[in-house]
């Protein structure tokens, strides 16, 4: 299962997906919403992504793994705001054995993180925003110094 949803991400579902009498190992890897960023206050990510690029890419990703390492991949990221712990990517790998199912969660997650066009947006509390590439969209305004004299 490969998922680009508005949605919150429901990890029994992925669970559910991977499961195969065959694979005694299950591996689940959730990634959240941070409460800060490089010592700012967070209110929220955005994600946005270009669907057909991304789910493609994702199962490619998929695929690799179960050449890899024999296993079966649950893949969910969400789209558009994620507040504060809440889950903005979950992988669910199943194999064979334990260290398969972990090695391939591992990639799975890793590959997703550098291949996939998806772009996340960070909103600040203190009203700021700002792409992952570090491009401030609103900068934080800064109080009138006082004046001198």
């Amino acid at each position: 299962m490969i998922s680009l949803q508005n949605e919150p991400i429901v990890l029994d579902a992925l669970v559910a997906e991977v499961a195969e009498p065959e694979h005694g190992g299950v591996v689940t890897f959730i990634g959240q919403t941070r409460r800060d960023s490089d010592g700012r206050a967070v209110a929220a990510l955005d994600y946005e992504a270009d669907d057909d690029l991304a789910r493609l890419e994702m199962a490619t990703i998929a695929e690799e793994a179960k050449a890899r390492f024999g296993a079966t991949i649950a893949l969910a990221h969400r789209l558009g705001t994620v507040a504060v712990g809440e889950a903005s990517v979950a992988v669910v790998a199943s194999a064979g054995h334990r260290p398969a199912a972990f090695a391939a969660c591992r990639y799975v997650i890793d590959e997703v993180k550098t291949r996939v066009p998806i772009w996340k947006r960070t909103h600040f509390v203190d009203g700021g925003r700002q792409w992952i590439d570090g491009i401030e969209e609103t900068p934080v305004p800064h109080p009138e110094e006082p004046p001198h004299g």
